[in-house]
């Protein structure tokens, strides 16, 4: 699923001027960052878990929306496209990701820990709980 978004975010970016210099790193854009690590723990999730999957065309739009997001606020192409292909970042946001699913609870080799943490964050609403689906 990450792939797919960072894929549809750098599909559909139209040619922007460059961002005004004001601007914050994307890596320190919040907004931004907390979506990407929400996209991260579901596809973990959907990948461990083998009653939850993703919902695809629901990431696109969320993907499309971010981008948006990341538009208006002053982002260029540019910008997110290195945002996107930073190694760092990616490595960041992935670390953060498993931090949260180890202290809730997951476990290598046992999908049921997965499972568990996918159900409360869609009974909770939550970003990462919006882009799953119960098989």
């Amino acid at each position: 699923m990450k792939r797919l978004i960072a894929a549809a975010l750098i599909a559909v970016l139209p040619g922007v001027a460059s961002a005004a210099p004001s601007l914050p790193p994307l890596a320190q854009e919040k907004y931004i960052n907390d979506r990407l690590i929400a996209a991260r723990i579901a596809d973990r999730i959907r990948r461990e878990c083998p009653t939850l999957d993703a919902r695809i065309i629901y990431a696109f739009r969320q993907a499309r929306a971010l981008e948006r997001y990341a538009l208006d606020k002053g982002y260029s192409k540019d910008q997110v496209e290195a945002f996107l292909d930073s190694k760092p970042d990616r490595a960041r946001i992935y670390a953060v990701a498993e931090d949260y699913l180890t202290r809730n609870g997951a476990r290598k080799g046992d999908p049921e820990s997965f499972c568990r943490i996918g159900r409360a964050e869609m009974e909770q609403g939550s970003v990462t709980g919006s882009l799953l689906v119960a098989k």
